[in-house]
């Protein structure tokens, strides 16, 4: 990617890769930087692992959440995000996904999907563990049974 302005252009042409070539907002920095660290890091058996750990925690969501009456994961599961929904009711699905974010437990986002509302979960968090999941499954599963 890349852009160009007369007011971008240097006397001289750049011995490296102009920084506006990295990002399209020049007041940025590189977007590309913290996967160059991850990768740097960890390598890429380390990264593929994290990926890897981030998919099979979001398939535990699902399969905990799968097992609840009235819960129902929306979407198959083959990466790292999980769409729930709460009986048929779009303004439940909401109010339940309110409930969650107020109990502080954790957070997770709306949206809406083949026109309805869900809960999305998106595991990407290298701290995320098992532990981190079952709470957040608890805190779920409350608030749907509140009736939220």
């Amino acid at each position: 990617m890349a852009y160009t302005a007369a007011y971008l252009v240097g006397a001289e042409p750049p011995a490296v890769r102009p920084p506006g070539d990295y990002v399209l907002e020049s007041s940025r920095r590189a977007r590309g930087l913290a996967t160059w660290a991850a990768l740097r890091q960890l390598g890429r058996s380390g990264v593929a692992e994290l990926v890897d750990r981030c998919c099979a925690l979001a398939r535990r969501f699902a399969e905990e959440l799968a097992a609840v009456d009235g819960i129902a994961v929306m979407n198959d599961v083959v990466l790292n995000q999980v769409l729930v929904r709460f009986g048929d009711d779009d303004a439940r699905t909401d109010g339940v996904i309110a409930a969650v974010q107020r109990s502080g437990e954790c957070w997770m986002g709306s949206t809406t999907w083949r026109g309805l509302r869900m809960m999305r979960i998106s595991v990407s968090s290298w701290l995320t563990t098992e532990a981190d999941v079952d709470r957040s499954v608890r805190a779920i599963v409350v608030a749907a049974a509140a009736g939220s």
